[in-house]
């Protein structure tokens, strides 16, 4: 199957690796990070080989790697390098491909380009990932907006933390979209631990736009 999956966050530490992760697993596809900034304690693609417990050839090379654990655009910056978007045309592969985008969406690549001005170019479905802690609401629902004003496709939301089920929904019913699952707090956080709670909350069918799931 060829397809390609845009994991997004409605903010930064949302749990878009650790979904990324499990998609990888679950549908036994590639995972692609174009730009990440800072490598401490590990990059998210390291995190994703490690979860994922794939094939290193399984994680395709990062386009951009920045030293400072920042916005894109300032840590290439501060590396001297300007984000070139000839370089983050999305591989073409044979099996599925998950791509992990960098913090929220209108987290800026440069001062005259977002990571959603990215995706409309793409115009590739999205996984919008949102934790259930306090503000997501406002968050998710702001993060839909935008996406349906530019015409990207939205998969659904999958929310990442403990259960909330006003805000779920709530999310979801305002802003007509899937409610694709919910992954709890997993201590230890390992590829043992990930893959079994993930199949237990999640339809791989639903991910791909081929469950019959509504707002």
């Amino acid at each position: 199957m060829n397809a390609e999956i845009i994991v997004a966050g409605t903010d930064t530490d949302v749990g878009k690796t650790v979904l990324a992760a499990a998609l990888v697993h679950a549908l036994d596809g590639a995972y692609w990070k174009p730009v990440q900034a800072g490598r401490e304690p590990e990059t998210d693609s390291e995190a994703v080989l490690r979860l994922a417990g794939c094939r290193s050839d399984r994680i395709l090379p990062e386009a951009y790697v920045f030293e400072t654990p920042a916005s894109p655009h300032l840590a290439a910056e501060r590396d001297g390098v300007l984000i070139d978007v000839g370089k983050l045309t999305l591989p073409i592969l044979a099996r599925p491909l998950i791509v992990e985008l960098a913090g929220g969406l209108a987290v800026p690549l440069r001062r005259d380009l977002l990571q959603i001005d990215l995706l409309a170019r793409w115009k590739r479905p999205v996984l919008l990932v949102a934790a259930t802690r306090l503000g997501t609401i406002n968050h998710s629902l702001l993060s839909i907006e935008a996406l349906k004003r530019r015409a990207v496709p939205i998969l659904g939301v999958a929310f990442v933390g403990d259960a909330n089920d006003d805000s779920e929904r709530t999310i979801c019913e305002i802003g007509r979209v899937a409610r694709l699952g919910r992954l709890p707090r997993l201590a230890p956080l390992s590829n043992e631990t990930l893959h079994p709670a993930f199949a237990a909350n999640f339809r791989v069918a639903d991910i791909l736009g081929l469950g019959d799931l509504g707002p």
